[in-house]
């Protein structure tokens, strides 16, 4: 089964339990949308599952197959919430470098094509943010992890993240989480809120008020 999986996901930090039991899957289709709110360990878990962060315990993988740091797969791509491609490297260069599986399909996004010939310093900050997302999203892994990928962008760019994530997800399975919650709902599958601790899969809205992620709506 084509599928990324993490169980039992554990991690404290100063003595207090940010994650305690969390599971959250994912198969290749399928956008899953992870929301909480500041502080409810949704960077964390991500970080976790690349395996840029050490949990205190977890069960993570990736198409069957067991794995202790998910990037040692060669088969999950992550973007971070900062920015993390070299300032001094091109456009041209980035996409050589994480993507070759859909490199031609990336070249044809009109924004990449404007670009291609640009440093990352030389971008203003929401078309950096985006060609960032886009390498990713594009790269040749099965799996995407999106760490706030809307942040910084104009709307019309954010609008056109989701059309690339929509397109994409044939293809793919993404996990992503954003304090805008309304894009997570509108492109995603499944959405999870992590809250105390733990995961909770959410079938409305008014999921989210019950557990306090959106306020209550007074008549």
């Amino acid at each position: 089964m084509q599928e990324l999986f993490i169980d039992s996901v554990a991690h404290s930090y100063n003595q207090q339990a940010i994650l305690n039991g969390v599971f959250i899957n994912c198969k290749i289709g399928e956008t899953v949308g992870l929301l909480g709110r500041n502080g409810s360990g949704k960077s964390t878990l991500l970080k976790i599952m690349f395996g840029s962060l050490k949990a205190d315990f977890k069960f993570l993988k990736i198409n069957e197959k067991i794995i202790d740091k998910g990037y040692l797969s060669q088969n999950l791509s992550y973007l971070p919430q900062d920015n993390f491609i070299p300032a001094t490297l091109t456009v041209r260069k980035a996409i050589e470098i994480f993507c070759n599986k859909y490199k031609n399909e990336l070249l044809k996004t009109e924004l990449i094509a404007n670009n291609l010939n640009y440093k990352f310093l030389e971008l203003s900050g929401g078309n950096c943010r985006l060609i960032e997302a886009l390498t990713i999203i594009y790269s040749d892994a099965e799996f995407v992890l999106l760490d706030e990928p809307f942040s910084q962008l104009a709307p019309l760019l954010v609008e056109e993240l989701k059309h690339h994530i929509n397109y994409i997800k044939k293809h793919k399975g993404l996990i992503v989480t954003d304090h805008y919650y309304n894009s997570i709902i509108d492109i995603s599958d499944r959405i999870v809120l992590l809250h105390n601790g733990c995961n909770y899969h959410i079938k409305d809205s008014k999921d989210l008020i019950l557990h306090g992620y959106l306020p209550e709506i007074k008549d």
